[in-house]
């Protein structure tokens, strides 16, 4: 999100947006270093693990438990005993896990009252917390073993719980801070709207996407079917390791600047 509203401060400056503050401030205007706020966001989509990673990190765990309780009725190699056992492991867990999926708080008329006009978002959170459950066990239903590999699936799952993590953060700030600002109860309103808008995308994609198509078309890529359409694009460099080996002695900051000159040309 604060990537987001980076880039729309850059489009909003238009070619101001894309100077560098230095170049601002040498023509007299402010310096205001749109740019180089984007360029830094960037790093939170890259690094201790880039977004795509975190999104199979987070869902592994989102399904851990489900893992632990049946894992033995989806795994091919388990054997009969096995796959007894985790029946009847299962068949427990799920009787109690699966009611608490269909009625709470958030279907009461007038529940969490005590967060005023936000109340109707934390009936909405809570209520799309057990949809979110239901969709997670029913992927797992269809898909089983194959699930792991549904990766567009679990990064939508996770976005959805992210963005009603941050509904929930919004909600319980503005409540918090509602006698001294009351102001911020209309910023996290309006921050909720478009989060559910959001998150009821993010539910519709989960069923009506690209996903396979995708996969099937990336496979043709890299198997050099549209090559000739690469034609008149100009051309990577030509030496130089896509990713540099590790070598003792190789992060001296001489080598590192020896590798950039020869990758460069």
């Amino acid at each position: 999100m604060a990537w987001k509203v980076a880039d729309e401060l850059v489009q909003l400056r238009g070619g101001r947006g894309y100077e560098t503050a230095e170049s601002l401030a040498a023509r007299g205007e402010r310096p205001i270093a749109a740019e180089q706020l984007l360029r830094d966001l960037r790093i939170n989509r890259i690094f201790e693990g880039s977004t795509e990673i975190m999104h199979l990190l987070i869902a592994r765990e989102a399904v851990d438990q489900h893992l632990t309780v049946a894992g033995d009725l989806i795994d091919p190699e388990a054997t009969l005993g096995r796959k007894a056992k985790a029946t009847g492991k299962a068949t427990a867990f799920y009787a109690k896990w699966l009611p608490t999926l269909t009625v709470g708080g958030g279907q009461i008329p007038g529940g969490y009252a005590q967060f005023g006009p936000l109340a109707t978002h934390v009936r909405y959170i809570e209520r799309t917390a057990r949809k979110l459950a239901r969709s997670t066990f029913y992927g797992m239903s269809r898909w089983q073993g194959r699930l792991e590999r549904k990766q567009g699936f679990l990064g939508r799952l996770v976005d959805i719980g992210a963005e009603l993590f941050a509904m929930s953060a919004a909600c319980v700030r503005a409540k918090e801070e509602r006698s001294t600002r009351p102001e911020g109860v209309e910023l996290a309103d309006m921050f909720c709207r478009q989060a559910r808008v959001r998150i009821e995308a993010l539910f519709d994609s989960l069923w009506r996407n690209t996903d396979s198509a995708d996969v099937a078309l990336a496979k043709k890529v890299l198997a050099g079917r549209y090559v000739a359409f690469e034609d008149g694009i100009l051309p990577l460099p030509s030496e130089g390791e896509w990713v540099a080996t590790w070598s003792e002695g190789a992060t001296s900051e001489k080598d590192v600047r020896r590798r950039v000159a020869t990758a460069s040309g």
